[in-house]
């Protein structure tokens, strides 16, 4: 269970909050690396994807600290939810944790996994912070407060998305959930340079201005995309569904349709 994050912070205080939310994120990453390091045992959920000790037991150590930082915001967890633990979401304001972000490539030992922790605002994302256990950076930002990157040592550099060129566009994109629509999608645009990225990560380049889009047509869900995208309104960008339509969470079994991240 978490040790150093928890006291009850008041919730509108959100650098407040933030910090004790790196906090707990590097705790977690501090429990999933053991096992990342050993031989990965995998699991089936009921859907198909797949999970390993490391999610389960991050997931232990994350609900409950953010049980006890605000008692009255309910924690919307994958594998949680999974074993059957889904709070109500009613009240507008709820966590959305992913323990661990692109079990994939956690399991093919690529390092490109995250540990994501996002809050939800009615129906807004606003703030997140997205964590990679292996080189112990942190990214996080609270919308009106500015984002910023942290690395293993503690040292932080504020980030912010830049002025896309339409020339030369960079798009970012997922190892693992490449499809003929995303590429047809990527065929519209000019598109200089495409890099693939696995988990949260891709929310990060281009919350840092290293990727100007980063669209998706595969399926997510909302404890995905939270972080991140809380990460990148701070930053500066904006997020929609691929046809520009808003993009809101507590939608149904919290599944996300297409969207598009974008910088300035």
């Amino acid at each position: 269970m978490a040790r150093a994050v928890i006291a009850a912070i008041d919730p509108n205080d959100r650098l407040a909050l933030l910090d004790a939310i790196v906090a707990l994120s590097r705790e977690a990453g501090q429990v999933i690396l053991p096992f990342y390091r050993e031989e990965i045992v995998v699991d089936d959920k009921t859907d198909g994807s797949p999970v390993t000790a490391a999610d389960r037991a991050a997931d232990a150590l994350i609900v409950p600290a953010l049980q006890a930082l605000t008692p009255a915001i309910p924690v919307v967890a994958e594998e949680s939810v999974e074993a059957g633990d889904i709070p109500d979401v009613s009240g507008g304001r709820f966590w959305l944790v992913d323990p661990l972000d692109g079990t994939k490539e956690f399991i093919h030992k690529r390092g490109d996994f995250t540990v994501n922790i996002g809050l939800i605002w009615d129906g807004e994302p606003v703030l997140g912070v997205v964590h990679t256990p292996v080189d112990g950076m942190a990214w996080a930002g609270a919308v009106g407060h500015g984002a910023w990157e942290e690395d293993a040592d503690g040292n932080r550099v504020p980030i912010a998305v830049r002025t896309a060129d339409p020339d030369d566009i960079t798009v970012v994109a997922s190892f693992s959930h490449r499809n003929p629509e995303l590429e047809a999608w990527i065929a519209t645009r000019k598109v200089a340079h495409s890099v693939s990225r696995g988990s949260a990560l891709k929310f990060c380049l281009v919350a840092r201005g290293e990727a100007d889009l980063y669209p998706r047509t595969g399926p997510t869900m909302e404890w995905d995309t939270a972080a991140g995208h809380a990460l990148l309104l701070a930053a500066g960008g904006r997020m929609t569904a691929l046809d520009g339509a808003r993009f809101r969470y507590a939608k149904p079994a919290f599944r996300n349709g297409h969207f598009l991240a974008s910088g300035a």
